[in-house]
């Protein structure tokens, strides 16, 4: 089985990896951050973004609706 490459002779996925490490790199700098650090910052505002959406889904919840719907005329 043999690999797909990219018309340059360079693997996709190298050139996608090597352009996040720079990505990396430069936003840690601009922010004056170590890298690990950026890294651990992203991670929980990624939990804190997918626990707000959550939030969100489950107060779309029909039922839910329906009796916020029922308050406002009652």
């Amino acid at each position: 089985m043999s690999r797909q490459r990219h018309p340059g002779g360079f693997p996709l996925t190298a050139v996608s990896q090597w352009l996040a490490g720079l990505t990396t790199s430069l936003l840690a700098r601009s922010l004056n951050m170590p890298e690990p650090l950026l890294h651990a910052t992203g991670s929980l505002v990624l939990a804190q973004v997918q626990a707000i959406e959550t939030r969100a889904a489950r107060s779309l919840c029909p039922t839910r609706l329906r009796g916020r719907l029922l308050s406002w005329f009652s």
